[in-house]
């Protein structure tokens, strides 16, 4: 079920066009339709309120101005955590090592956080 806050990637003419984000969804005077408020990601960043029918919301195929249309709501990928003592074999999902040199220590890993700035005083 897509919702307020959602990312979808809008197919027009069964080809991916934009993403947006559902800014609001609320009740349209007509009986079982919605004016769905969208945030479309591109620039200039514009907003566009569209009426649809909550099956249209959550991905069921539709026309406008005689286009098929379509909101696919935009999923993050699920993240590939290795357990403890487990290391991923190349191949599996992780890039494999880059040959080291003779001499040449391993790549070390900088914290972000780290390069705060310290505050003064």
């Amino acid at each position: 079920m897509t919702k307020e806050g959602d990312l979808v990637l809008v197919h027009i003419e069964g080809k991916p066009a934009f993403f947006a984000r559902i800014e609001n969804i609320s009740p349209d005077p007509k009986p079982q339709w919605w004016q769905v408020k969208m945030l479309v990601l591109q620039v200039p960043l514009i907003t566009v309120t569209w009426i649809l029918r909550e099956a249209y919301i959550n991905g069921e195929e539709f026309t406008m101005g005689g286009h098929p249309m379509r909101l696919v709501k935009v999923e993050a990928p699920a993240e590939d955590v290795a357990t403890p003592g487990e290391e991923e074999q190349p191949g599996e999902g992780a890039p494999a090592p880059s040959p080291k040199g003779p001499g040449e220590a391993p790549a070390k890993v900088v914290s972000l956080l780290d390069r705060k700035p310290k505050k003064k005083g």
